[in-house]
């Protein structure tokens, strides 16, 4: 197994970081695989991947960049780009890094990444140039419509982290970050399953980065590190499957999603980004619910929890939910 030796300051100075660069990239490796990890990613999957498919067909250099530098082992690095970790970043910002690349490093990157030498195809020195167009219409195309929503629900995840790492600290909330990564002790982070050599990242900016499609990887710089998971509750379908009929009837379909959801401690930020209802509406569920004793609130940091009580778990149990 991979691990990283991560020191008490470091792990005490590490911190979330929103980047969109890193949103773009797992959505690109989704369109790649074809797959869909949860329903939530059905719809857009079926919207964007025919003209995904065209782009890539229509250019095969563009096709073998991507399967070559962000393949199911290893990244090319220099498509995977470390957070600066300094203020926020824009796409235009995060994206400028990868056009700046020297075409040697971006070769000896993707050969990295392959294990081995390089197709004839890719050994052209306008590769950088090439990744940052295929990102940019990723984002254009794919991201950027849906960028307020996807925001929210990483915003809201990190606000249920912060949670988490009060209720149970650094073990409980790095243990279901991503598969395969899970605390040690001794000041060590599993961070895969895979069998990789020890890196030792102490006095390093440590960061992690959500995104919202079922991604995942880590990538390091000489003083910074960062570890991008999917986040929770990532553009989840809360249709009207996954609420019961005899609960939708009792309830309204819309206060009935609030309740289903949750099963886990929520922020209203994030129950707004998951539903798509309004603050206003969900604000209203919320008060009817609390009134009824089906949920409570909680503080954690400057947000406010909600969350079942007994109650709302034998109701919601009860009428088939989860």
């Amino acid at each position: 197994m991979g691990w990283w030796h991560v020191s008490a300051d470091t792990l005490a100075g590490s911190r979330f970081v929103l980047s969109p660069l890193a949103e773009v990239t797992a959505s690109l490796k989704a369109l790649e695989r074809g797959t869909v990890a949860h329903p939530g990613e059905r719809a857009w999957m079926d919207a964007h991947l025919p003209a995904y498919r065209k782009l890539t067909a229509d250019d095969p250099v563009a096709a073998l960049l991507v399967r070559a530098g962000l393949g199911r082992s290893w990244n090319a690095g220099f498509l995977t780009p470390t957070p600066t970790g300094t203020g926020e970043q824009t796409f235009g910002d995060e994206l400028e890094r990868i056009r700046r690349t020297p075409a040697g490093t971006a070769r000896t990157d993707l050969e990295l990444s392959l294990d081995g030498p390089l197709p004839a195809q890719l050994r052209r020195s306008d590769l950088p140039e090439r990744a940052a167009g295929l990102l940019e219409w990723v984002w254009t195309r794919t991201v950027a419509p849906y960028w307020p929503r996807r925001r929210r629900v990483i915003e809201a995840d990190v606000v249920a982290r912060t949670a988490q790492l009060s209720r149970g600290g650094w073990a409980c909330a790095l243990d279901d970050m991503r598969a395969g990564m899970r605390w040690l002790g001794q000041s060590r982070l599993q961070i895969t399953a895979h069998d990789h050599p020890p890196r030792e990242v102490s006095g390093a900016q440590l960061m992690f980065v959500p995104v919202t499609p079922r991604q995942s990887w880590v990538s390091w710089e000489s003083d910074r590190c960062a570890v991008v998971y999917p986040c929770s509750g990532s553009l989840a379908d809360v249709g009207r499957t996954q609420v019961p009929e005899p609960l939708r009837a009792l309830l309204g379909q819309a206060r009935a999603a609030v309740l289903v959801l949750l099963d886990s401690p929520k922020s209203t930020t994030q129950l707004v980004a998951l539903t798509g209802q309004g603050l206003g509406s969900v604000g209203r569920h919320l008060k009817v619910l609390l009134d009824a004793h089906l949920v409570q609130r909680r503080r954690a940091g400057r947000s406010v929890l909600y969350y079942r009580t007994a109650a709302g778990e034998v109701l919601v149990k009860a009428q088939g939910g989860a």
